[in-house]
């Protein structure tokens, strides 16, 4: 056989190697079990779509619970991170902890090179969020942010209609984030624990929900920090939950539009919608998959919105192609750079509604 064919079949081969690696299943690590948030990648482990090397969690009832739930071995359970992380080697560790225990995975994983990804928000305070940029750098290694509603085929819409300028420039959003209440819908104790702690879990509704809207805003916007930030909060419901804020209201001033952010654990049923108004146009994300539109000149109109085309469909998916430099996060809505301005937002907000007055961003 002539050379040139050797070097050809090599290639090839190298080819068909990466691309059998490619679709392997993410090799994943979790850092704690008490987000209830966690039983969607227990599904992907039933199913056998994630190759799940070890658990951190020290709490033995919580162990117990998804030995039998989701039939994971003893072998797969460590006491502590550092401890899994010393005998494993994951792609990723993914963070289902107390929001203010997110800072703890990135100081541990960041100089192993190992990613990680946590639920939002990124962060409870803006020292923590700074320093989890810091590591990030230095040991160049990804930290990226879980939303729901990253994966919202209407809200992917609503962002490429507004760039294609359908509405003209936008003056004006809206966010309404919210349900009965994490008690009222039935989150596990484990879950309510530390999400109604106001060090855990920084705030109540404020954090909880008050996150989407942030997120959103500061995408739409490039992330460009809002000129002032003004919230109103209230406990609704002070015997149910007695430490933090169950209704949150947050205003962002940008120089040339307004954002509102409307959280709660109050209202009557469960909603995370996105309104977006331009000079030309309104857009509204209904939810996941209903869009709502009018211009000045027609009516409203209905339409539903395809899934999204992989790998924007879900964070498993995402944070695959990621991983294997399918694709690039740049500033997009799970970004480390989107993520450290929502944290600033929520505790300008925080610190807004302590003092009764408008804190300025700039």
């Amino acid at each position: 056989m002539k050379p040139i064919y050797i070097i050809i079949l090599f290639l090839l081969a190298c080819v068909v190697g990466a691309n059998a690696q490619d679709k392997r299943p993410l090799s994943i690590a979790l850092a704690g079990l008490s987000h209830d948030h966690v039983n969607l990648i227990m599904d992907h482990y039933k199913k056998k779509e994630i190759n799940l090397v070890g658990i951190a969690e020290s709490n033995k009832e919580l162990v117990n619970k998804f030995k039998k739930s989701a039939g994971i071995p003893d072998s797969l359970f460590y006491d502590d991170l550092k401890k899994l992380l010393q005998k494993k080697r994951p792609e990723v560790v993914m963070a289902f902890n107390a929001i203010n225990e997110h800072i703890d995975v990135v100081r541990i994983c960041a100089p192993l090179k190992i990613e990680v990804m946590v639920e939002k928000p990124l962060a409870t305070t803006v020292k923590d969020a700074e320093e989890i940029a810091v590591l990030s750098k230095k040991y160049n290694t990804m930290v990226l942010t879980n939303y729901e509603t990253t994966w919202y085929g209407t809200n992917q819409e609503i962002y490429k209609r507004v760039k294609k300028g359908d509405i003209g420039d936008v003056v004006k959003m809206v966010a309404h984030d919210g349900h009965e209440g994490p008690k009222e819908i039935g989150c596990s104790p484990f879950f309510l624990d530390w999400l109604t702690d106001p060090v855990k879990n920084g705030a109540g509704a404020l954090n909880d929900f008050g996150c989407y809207g942030a997120n959103l805003f500061t995408w739409l916007m490039n992330n460009q920090m809002p000129v002032s930030v003004y919230a109103v909060t209230h406990q609704i419901k002070p015997a149910v939950y007695p430490k933090v804020d169950d209704d949150a209201t947050i205003i962002l001033e940008y120089p040339n539009a307004t954002g509102i952010i409307e959280a709660s654990w109050n209202w009557p049923y469960s909603i995370k919608d996105w309104e977006v108004f331009g000079k030309t146009g309104y857009l509204q994300a209904v939810n996941s998959k209903t869009l709502r539109t009018k211009t000045n000149k027609t009516a409203y109109e209905i339409s539903e919105v395809a899934s999204p085309q992989v790998p924007n469909q879900s964070y498993l998916a995402y944070v695959t192609a990621v991983l294997r430099k399918e694709i690039t996060p740049g500033d997009d809505l799970s970004s480390l750079a989107n993520n450290i301005i929502v944290v600033k937002i929520l505790n300008a907000a925080k610190e807004s509604a302590r003092m009764g007055k408008k804190v300025l961003m700039q």
